[in-house]
């Protein structure tokens, strides 16, 4: 059970009444009604993430690794499952999804690969000139900071959503989806 109340649409002020609808889905989300107990950090967050989901410098595909490796990394099932579903949308299929779950980033070319390794670096706090370097052969400055954005951002939703016990709105995908599905994706 969530540790606060899921709001409901007229729990809000009118202004911020669509921001409880997942514009992906076109249904609101657990999510964005536990963060609309406070409208103006829903807002706040919503707007934060957009920024982070289209201007962080990454193509769709891109984006959508960093956020499966991170969300992996934090152990937050809520993103994780949420972003399989958008992950799958842009043509990633669950091989690849279950190879970012496992860590397997060697699977991956070059550039994805050095990706996935500074994602994972940013949330861990370990990125170091080596890693920086890596990944500076491939992004430029812009894009350098919009990847520890997106890295970052989405880490501390998922520690929001653990914070208030933000529940999935169905069974969660596994972290292999694919393969089994289940609490450990085996």
């Amino acid at each position: 059970m969530a540790r606060v109340p899921y709001v409901e649409s007229e729990d809000v002020p009118e202004q911020h009444r669509d921001l409880l609808v997942s514009s992906l889905q076109d249904r609101p989300l657990h999510v964005y009604r536990a963060l609309g107990n406070n409208p103006a950090v829903l807002a706040g967050l919503r707007g934060f993430l957009s920024s982070l989901w289209s201007d962080s410098g990454l193509t769709d595909r891109r984006r959508e690794l960093v956020i499966l490796a991170v969300t992996r990394e934090i152990g937050n099932e809520y993103e994780f499952h949420q972003h399989v579903n958008i992950a799958r949308d842009v043509g990633i299929d669950d091989e690849t999804i279950a190879a970012v779950s496992g860590g397997k980033f060697d699977e991956f070319d070059g550039e994805e690969a050095a990706l996935l390794r500074y994602a994972v670096a940013v949330v861990r706090g370990e990125v170091d000139d080596r890693e920086h370097e890596a990944i500076a052969e491939h992004y430029d400055e812009s894009a350098v900071v919009g990847i520890a954005a997106l890295a970052e951002g989405y880490a501390g939703l998922g520690g929001i959503i653990d914070a208030l016990g933000v529940e999935l709105e169905g069974e969660f995908v596994g972290w292999k989806p694919g393969e089994g599905g289940g609490e450990d994706g085996e």
